[in-house]
């Protein structure tokens, strides 16, 4: 049985990662501070990835999942406080690619600002280049947009509340905006592909090959709840992020690397169902934004298109 580590282990991608490695056998270990309920199924090691002292030092892993490390001093600080390990592999984003990068983006483009992203995205280029240069085995993984079961952020749960109470959606000019997209279960399958065959390529791209338009991604959502739809598009509002979940950004990654280690992804209308039973049962799980007072508030008048 392989023990490994895992940054968090209460919130959804890390909660997900942890779930899904112990289900599979592993022995999992979770690094948190003990804010949030705990999985019953994993061993807690309680304490803050920045000051961490002695408290990993009884421990050894035959792997790190790092899902929870934002900045260099994250990686940093968890490396000084581990003892040696076989395997480390972290979760950055694509906010690494500049918007200014061709499309799609590849792993070997640069990487660098990007005008959406800011200080989120050099943060994760900081800590990915820190990681590499320290564990020169290590793997990076940059997913776009994360969904499925245990989703906390206001995405497709927002549209799900949407659905719930047969709203209008209110969609950002034409709709016609794509977005990539990668299931949370599939993210897990490309860690312990990793760690089972340890391919060459160290930094991999992440996500579903098709991307979808912001008009199939509601369709989609709105099926799954079983409710019916009816679009109203909004071309006179500059911030689309006042009533929308995910900004004015196209982008794609490129993932071909990916395809050799899970060559099949779940589908978005799949993924969407189970997102939505899990939502179903956890509403209150969700930090929600303001963006249907802002509607309600302002976007009432808006003629359909």
């Amino acid at each position: 049985m392989k023990r490994i580590l895992v940054t968090g282990g209460t919130v959804f991608v890390s909660k997900f990662v942890a779930d899904y490695f112990s289900r599979k056998g592993y022995e999992v270990y979770v690094l948190n501070r003990n804010t949030k309920k705990q999985l019953e199924q994993v061993h807690l090691i309680c304490a803050d990835r920045n000051h961490l002292e002695d408290a990993l030092r009884p421990y050894h892993f035959d792997a790190v999942l790092d899902v929870c490390g934002y900045n260099r001093k994250d990686v940093e600080n968890l490396l000084d406080g581990l003892n040696e390990v076989k395997d480390y592999i972290f979760v950055s984003s694509s906010a690494v690619y500049p918007e200014t990068n061709s499309q799609p983006f590849t792993e070997e483009q640069k990487v660098g600002a990007n005008k959406i992203w800011g200080k989120y995205g050099t943060d994760k280029i900081e800590a990915e280049q820190y990681l590499l240069s320290e564990v020169k085995d290590a793997y990076i993984l940059r997913p776009p947009y994360l969904y499925g079961p245990m989703q906390n952020l206001y995405r497709e749960p927002f549209v799900f509340e949407c659905a719930l109470q047969r709203r209008k959606f209110y969609i950002p000019k034409d709709g016609s905006m794509k977005l990539q997209f990668f299931h949370v279960e599939d993210l897990c399958k490309v860690m312990e592909s990793i760690l089972e065959k340890h391919p060459k390529e160290h930094i991999l791209n992440v996500g579903n090959k098709e991307s979808v338009d912001i008009n199939t991604f509601v369709e989609l959502c709105y099926k799954a709840v079983g409710a019916p739809l009816e679009k109203v598009y909004v071309k006179n509002h500059e911030n689309q992020r006042d009533y929308f979940s995910f900004y004015d950004y196209e982008y794609a990654l490129d993932v071909s690397k990916q395809e050799k280690l899970l060559p099949e992804t779940k589908s978005l209308a799949e993924g969407l169902k189970e997102s939505f039973a899990w939502y179903s049962g956890h509403t209150e799980d969700v930090a929600r934004k303001e963006y249907i007072k802002f509607i309600d508030e302002n976007l009432k008048n808006t003629k359909k298109w």
